[in-house]
């Protein structure tokens, strides 16, 4: 197992013709398939104590996901958070493991591209507490940042996204500004 320092990173669904969290292959994994495994997997104790954890900033390790999906069991120190970002067109789910995360999320739906500022509208604003056990699927375009807010103890998780993250744009915000600030490739966080 490898340790790398991990760059913040992280999904809303789009309109599609074919179902929300099914992927035009139908043996790819759903998002409900998605956040099964990364249940499955934060329940592995001896996994998940096996994870180094730094102080300083997030570790991950890169596992086996299903169906060709790419997935990560990814520790938080107190007081780190990813940032607004998606995952573009990946579907995905994550489990918290130990600790407690919190996800802010938007129920809108972005342009794939040609923008660099957008006002949000009132009421896009979405919040979920996940302690040990619990989480979530998402859709392609989630937007979203994910923060552990402890001012002591380090949380862990398992996040799985198919197909494997072709890019993540990062967002910055104020009020009701988005903004997109930077397109990363996995090259950048691999």
């Amino acid at each position: 197992m490898s340790q790398h320092v991990f760059s913040p990173h992280v999904p809303s669904p789009h309109v599609s013709a074919r179902p929300v969290g099914r992927t035009a292959d139908p043996a790819a994994p759903n998002a409900a398939e998605l956040l099964d495994f990364a249940r499955r997997t934060a329940a592995d104790t001896a996994l998940i104590a096996s994870l180094p954890l730094d102080p300083e900033g997030r570790t991950w390790v890169r596992l086996d996901g299903p169906g060709g999906s790419e997935a990560w069991l990814i520790g938080w120190p107190p007081g780190s958070g990813t940032g607004w970002h998606d995952h573009a067109e990946s579907i995905g789910a994550f489990a918290t493991a130990r600790g407690e995360l919190r996800e802010q999320s938007l129920s809108v739906r972005l342009p794939a591209g040609g923008w660099r500022s957008l006002e949000l509208a009132e009421d896009v604003d979405r919040r979920r507490v996940l302690p040990a056990g619990r989480g979530r699927a998402f859709g392609r375009h989630h937007v979203h940042e994910v923060l552990n807010e402890s001012a002591t103890e380090h949380a862990v998780s398992v996040h799985a996204y198919y197909p494997p993250l072709p890019l993540i744009r990062r967002f910055s915000r104020t009020g009701a500004v988005l903004r997109l600030e930077q397109v990363e490739r996995p090259e950048d966080w691999q």
